[in-house]
């Protein structure tokens, strides 16, 4: 027998294997294709507390190793996620967690109050839906002139606080690797009452058109994700484990069992897959099964044996 799972604050993932924001949607698309119950959990598609068009224009653009997205947080808004997502996923036997982001403090605080009231609503009826929140600070922050909340760790101080003073829900926060110092971040999100870490979202890049000389999406920047970027999001989750008490989920170019397990020796507790949905529509169900034949052949029991043992 082994044992896969872990708890945080309260919420068990059966397995390390969990569907990251903005690839895997809500979901219901990847389950015609394998039972999403085997799956840890799921982060759905990023929310804002409006609905939101997303970007004009290229939206996605391969890269060696990689993948170059400038979607625009593209989004039916709270409300419509807690009216036609939400009795689905209340049917999901897996940790199911509300990817939350905004542009201003306001936006934050009214999405994670309606967000409350409906989870609460749910549990006294008996049909929880939304497990945690996962808050996205790396979005603009209209007020600072654009500068998103990731990057400056005053600045990000603000919106963690105010938001874990308006949810029970257990709170996730999402990091931007491009903070100015991504272990201090760690720290203030932890001594304001989060009750987890998850890193890294994608790295700021770019892709030029030499002949149309110009950059191939009208926002200029994108964010690179996959498996070039995982030796140094692999380093930026030990760090931030190796500084905080809590627990911390660790993502960043993730396509092999043996990546998971890189990213549990580091410290993590657990996963978060993104791109890889991309290359393999079975991922999920492929990572699990792989994670368990590697404990199986090693003689890991659980997954605590060798958990943060760099």
């Amino acid at each position: 027998m082994i044992n896969t799972s872990y708890t945080l604050a309260g919420v068990t993932f059966k397995n390390p294997v969990v569907m990251a924001s903005g690839i895997f949607g809500f979901g219901k698309e990847y389950g015609a294709y394998y039972d999403l119950n085997r799956l840890g959990g799921i982060s759905g598609k990023g929310l804002t507390l409006h609905p939101k068009e997303g970007n004009s224009g290229l939206r996605v653009y391969e890269t060696p190793s990689g993948m170059l997205n400038s979607v625009g947080l593209e989004n039916p808004g709270v409300a419509a996620f807690l009216q036609e997502e939400c009795p689905r996923w209340e049917t999901l036997d897996l940790a199911r967690i509300v990817n939350l982001g905004g542009n201003t403090l306001q936006d934050y605080t009214e999405g994670a109050r309606l967000i409350e009231e409906d989870a609460i609503a749910r549990q006294l009826s008996g049909r929880p839906a939304v497990d945690m929140i996962e808050l996205n600070i790396s979005c603009p922050n209209v007020k600072a002139g654009g500068m998103a909340y990731g990057i400056k760790t005053e600045v990000a101080r603000e919106v963690v606080r105010e938001i874990r003073a308006v949810t029970t829900l257990p709170l996730i926060i999402k990091l931007s690797p491009n903070a100015e110092d991504l272990v201090s971040m760690a720290e203030m999100c932890e001594k304001e009452g989060a009750d987890g870490i998850s890193l890294v979202n994608t790295f700021s890049a770019m892709k030029i058109d030499i002949y149309k000389r110009r950059s191939v999406f009208n926002n200029l920047y994108a964010g690179l994700s996959g498996p070039a970027i995982k030796p140094i999001a692999l380093r930026m989750v030990h760090q931030v484990c190796k500084a905080v008490e809590i627990p911390v989920m660790g993502m960043g170019g993730i396509s092999s069992a043996e990546d998971i397990i890189e990213f549990i020796m580091a410290g993590a507790a657990v996963i978060q897959v993104g791109t890889y949905n991309f290359i393999n529509i079975r991922a999920g169900i492929d990572l699990v099964d792989g994670v368990e034949r590697f404990m199986q052949d090693q003689g890991i029991r659980s997954l605590d044996e060798i958990r943060g043992i760099l």
